[in-house]
């Protein structure tokens, strides 16, 4: 099985992968649109993509493609994120000038960046893309190659042969990812997908407009699942492009769409909304400890 994720080898998604689809050959993409792209047109069985951080909150990038195309979310997992600062082999910390990582990296390790005020924050498309570049860049001067560092994955130093200046940079012990799996329509499920132990069961993921904006309408709406004892773990809304402040919303409610009582809820929801889409049943990954 061939799964699509965005970024290079030593990325957090690819660890996501991984962790859902054990033995997997991966394929990374540029970028997220890629990834939709390669399980569309068959390159892929499945993507990978990142929709929250427990720290930077959702990335709404994906949540607006996963309306944009007509795949289905099929699993979840999530990942512990440790930000390692990497260099070139002789590289010391105390001769850093510029360190490279993703926008969200950078912001996670800001009191590093606030501990080092001669070292300057560099935006990069990725983390593991951030590290690969310094090898990438060996060719340059040898000066100002020592100036440089990423922050990114320890996988990713192994990979590329980067040295390790230091460890555990995030600003909180306690960062996570959490991925969902995405597949065409009609693919036959892995046993991973499949495989909903029955103390945790099922979460489905769903999206929806309102039908008109008036005075309760999302107190009605919540109110539907509360009635049926349905757990709302996500609700949160998005700008809706084609209408001018009209707003999407995405809601993760637990259980599964066929389940009598979620079912139910679906029926009663469409008297309240437009655009009523169900993005995916699957099996509803434990929270990570944080104690």
């Amino acid at each position: 099985m061939i799964i699509a994720y965005q970024g290079v080898p030593g990325a957090y998604s690819e660890k996501a992968a991984r962790a859902l689809f054990p033995g997997c050959a991966t394929l990374p993409c540029d970028t997220f649109d890629a990834v939709f792209e390669a399980v569309e047109k068959k390159r892929a069985a499945r993507g990978v993509i990142p929709v929250e951080n427990s720290l930077a909150g959702s990335i709404h990038q994906n949540y607006d493609l996963l309306v944009q195309h007509a795949l289905r979310v099929t699993a979840e997992t999530y990942v512990r994120v440790q930000h390692a600062l990497l260099a070139l082999p002789g590289t010391k910390l105390s001769a850093v000038r510029a360190v490279r990582s993703h926008p969200q990296a950078l912001a996670q390790c800001s009191d590093f960046f606030a501990a080092h005020p001669g070292i300057q924050a560099v935006t990069w498309y990725d983390t593991a893309g951030a590290a690969r570049s310094l090898v990438e860049d060996a060719g340059g001067s040898a000066a100002t190659l020592k100036t440089l560092a990423a922050i990114a994955s320890e996988a990713a130093a192994e990979i590329y042969g980067l040295k390790i200046l230091k460890r555990t940079l995030q600003n909180r012990a306690h960062n996570y990812t959490r991925f969902l799996a995405i597949a065409r329509s009609g693919a036959r499920l892995s046993v991973a997908e499949t495989s909903a132990p029955k103390v945790a069961g099922l979460k489905t993921s769903l999206t929806f407009i309102p039908a008109r904006n008036r005075p309760g309408v999302l107190h009605a709406v919540t109110g539907l699942f509360a009635a049926q004892g349905i757990d709302l773990t996500k609700v949160e809304s998005r700008p809706d492009p084609e209408n001018p402040f009209d707003y999407r919303f995405y809601l993760d409610a637990t259980g599964g769409a066929q389940e009598p009582d979620l079912k139910k809820v679906l029926v009663e929801l469409k008297k309240f909304t437009r655009d009523l889409r169900v993005l995916g049943s699957y099996p509803l990954a434990a929270l990570p400890r944080t104690r």
